[in-house]
């Protein structure tokens, strides 16, 4: 990362961290923590002027529902001529795709040279067009079929972005046919991290080939480029980073959902707000089914100290949870508006956070020193300045700070990646999500791929502070 452009993120991240350095713990106040923060309004002055919404700081990331193929007013086809020098061209990404991961007996090699050796004809326009597109659907959405993306509730915008009929089109009108695939691969250095692995790994170690090729093909399916700045967590490992141009800023470890209907989804939302001592309407789930309406009735003195109210309507009780330090969601979470109610927020249970298998939660996440991620979040989003961050912090009273700089949060699920030390690592799969992942791998190419998912949402209950 550049110092000058990214300075003025280093520094609010810092701002936050001098902010929490009192309460790392989150049991102390924050104590005049401005003394620290000597950095950050010569920085506010370097910023560009803010995007006010996901599509403005993604604009590649969004568009128009236009036909697929469609380019200048008209509809490119997906079958378009090609010459034997073109096939030829194509015929050698396709040998050599192995080292993406992919499998080059899914794209018609052996028909393709032989249409090559007899020349130009309709025939080898055919197969060669569909060969392309095929290899430009693998390589920019994933071959993995949507039914073993498990618990997978993100739409890739990279089909709207990237067309196949205009890449096609494009290439062959430059002869760079190997170009086209280069400019849909991922970006993320994870991917290439990957791809490297996967190329020093010997053939007979079919396994470790697969469990790289399996995660490899992951990150397909998520949109080619994350942005410049985002949240992204990746559920196995236990751990959320804020990240810059793909550089780590902070890390925070995490606890997530329990497996089974708690599992915590795979998601890419936005925050919009964060929410500062805030309060928790309990779920009616628990309200009745786990009996804390009945206790709160039955033990008034015993509601007052956890910080619970509670309302009566014609036998149904509504029970609310105001701030303090018992409040489940602790002294923050994160806005961002989603069909699962999920969102990242902070515990009173903490010490949990020293646990190594830290899939505790109905699946939300919690989050490791949120309250620094929440005062970074408000000071980056340009919510509030920094003395109101530490100010609305301190006092007690729930606030949502809607934010102007809103930024995309990914919630993944990778077995293999590289750890917040930068060394690539194998994760537990605690949800047995790799198993249709690597099936998939062993069976023949799907064509007829959906691209929503019709799996159930289940929509997620906050935590109980004394969740395990």
């Amino acid at each position: 990362m550049r110092a000058k452009s990214g300075k003025w993120l280093v520094s609010a991240a810092m701002v936050a961290l001098a902010v929490h350095a009192p309460a790392l713990a989150q049991d102390a106040e924050l104590d005049d923590p401005l003394t620290q923060a000597e950095t950050l309004p010569e920085a506010e002055a370097e910023r560009e002027p803010a995007p006010r919404n996901m599509e403005e700081a993604f604009p590649r990331m969004f568009s128009d529902p236009i036909v697929q193929g469609e380019y200048g007013g008209e509809v490119v086809p997906l079958t378009q001529e090609w010459t034997p020098a073109q096939a030829s061209a194509l015929a050698l990404v396709i040998r050599d795709i192995g080292r993406e991961g992919l499998d080059p007996a899914d794209y018609r090699l052996i028909e393709l040279m032989t249409e090559i050796g007899r020349g130009a004809s309709d025939r080898l326009s055919e197969i060669a067009s569909e060969a392309f597109v095929w290899l430009v659907e693998d390589l920019r959405d994933g071959r993995t079929p949507m039914e073993a993306r498990k618990q997978w509730f993100v739409i890739d915008p990279d089909r709207d972005v990237y067309r196949s009929g205009e890449l096609m089109r494009t290439a062959l009108e430059s002869s760079d046919i190997a170009g086209a695939f280069e400019q849909i691969k991922p970006t993320h250095p994870d991917y290439t991290r990957l791809r490297d692995a996967l190329a020093n790994t010997p053939e007979e170690d079919a396994q470790t080939r697969k469990l790289i090729r399996a995660n490899m093909d992951r990150w397909r399916w998520l949109g080619r480029d994350l942005g410049n700045q985002y949240l992204i967590t990746n559920v196995p490992e236990y751990q959320l980073r804020l990240t810059v141009r793909d550089k780590i800023i902070s890390s925070y470890r995490t606890i997530v959902g329990k497996p089974g209907r708690t599992a915590t989804p795979q998601l890419a939302e936005t925050v919009e707000g964060v929410v500062f001592n805030p309060t928790w309407t309990v779920p009616q789930s628990i309200v009745v089914g786990e009996g804390l309406g009945d206790k709160v009735l039955n033990n008034p003195a015993w509601a007052r100290s956890q910080g619970y109210t509670r309302a009566q309507y014609d036998g149904w009780v509504s029970v609310v949870q105001q701030p303090g330090p018992t409040n489940s969601l602790g002294r923050m979470k994160l806005h961002m508006p989603n069909e699962h109610a999920i969102f990242l927020h902070d515990t009173p249970s903490r010490h949990l956070f020293a646990n190594d298998m830290r899939a505790l939660s109905h699946g939300c996440i919690r989050t490791e020193r949120a309250l620094e991620l929440a005062i970074t979040m408000a000071i980056l989003g340009r919510g509030v300045t920094k003395e109101e961050a530490v100010e609305i912090a301190t006092s007690g009273k729930y606030t949502l700070v809607p934010i102007e700089r809103r930024l995309p949060v990914y919630i993944t699920y990778f077995t293999m990646a590289t750890d917040i030390n930068g060394e690539l690592e194998t994760f537990e799969d605690i949800y047995d999500r790799d198993g249709p992942v690597l099936a998939s791998l062993e069976m023949p190419r799907r064509a007829d791929r959906a691209r929503h998912t019709d799996e159930e949402v289940i929509v997620i209950e906050d935590d109980l502070q004394d969740a395990p």
